[in-house]
């Protein structure tokens, strides 16, 4: 069995509660208030800012220069692409970018993206990978399934973030990073460790479930 997917059979709880969350089921359908996609667009540019740092922690942390490269990748990514989708989108709501990078970060923003770059500088290259797949691999996820669903008809108000995360280049990434996570596995995982990976994984699923409630509250 694939690294991650061993994860997210033994994490079904946490898993499920990010993956099937009320957040996503409304953006899926289209009900989800404006407002609260906004603040959660707003403070997701804001943990992408800190993602790419714990990318670039990855290139430290890599044992070789392949390994270093994928990091690499990762970053770019997340400068290249998903700041400027989240940017396009701001920006048709009149949002510039310094607006955007102004904005404070609401506490499940700090506590997630403090998580991850603390499990990155206090382990090594799997541990950080253990924090970040949730992220990189359950968008992939939420995406393809929402796209599979119809979400992407231009009726739904939030079809663009549908195409980017449920589209094949999205859907390369991810599985490109559960095929690193896997390599890196087979160097560094024993039994004995696995229960800490887990647990990072775990707490990394439940950071995500409180970052979309995070979009919710910000509507009632």
């Amino acid at each position: 069995m694939k690294l991650f997917d061993r994860l997210k059979a033994e994490a079904a709880p946490q898993w499920s509660a990010y993956v099937d969350h009320e957040f996503v089921r409304q953006l899926g359908s289209g009900e989800l208030p404006l407002n609260a996609f906004k603040h959660y667009l707003v403070q997701d540019y804001l943990f992408l800012i800190q993602f790419a740092r714990a990318y670039a922690l990855a290139v430290y942390k890599s044992p070789s220069v392949d390994d270093m490269r994928q990091s690499l990748e990762g970053v770019k990514a997340i400068l290249d692409v998903e700041l400027d989708l989240h940017l396009e989108l701001c920006g048709s709501w009149g949002m510039s970018r310094e607006d955007i990078e102004k904005a404070p970060e609401d506490t499940p923003t700090m506590a997630y993206t403090r998580f991850v770059l603390d499990a990155g500088m206090s382990g090594d290259l799997l541990d950080l990978q253990a924090a970040l797949a949730p992220c990189v691999i359950g968008y992939a996820e939420i995406g393809a399934a929402l796209l599979k669903g119809g979400s992407a008809a231009e009726a739904n108000p939030y079809h663009r973030w549908v195409l980017e995360y449920g589209g094949d280049a999205y859907q390369d990434l991810a599985k490109g990073f559960g095929a690193w996570m896997d390599r890196t596995g087979e160097a560094y995982l024993t039994e004995t460790r696995y229960p800490r990976v887990l647990s990072l994984f775990e707490k990394a699923s439940r950071l995500e479930a409180d970052f979309w409630q995070m979009g919710l509250n910000a509507s009632a």
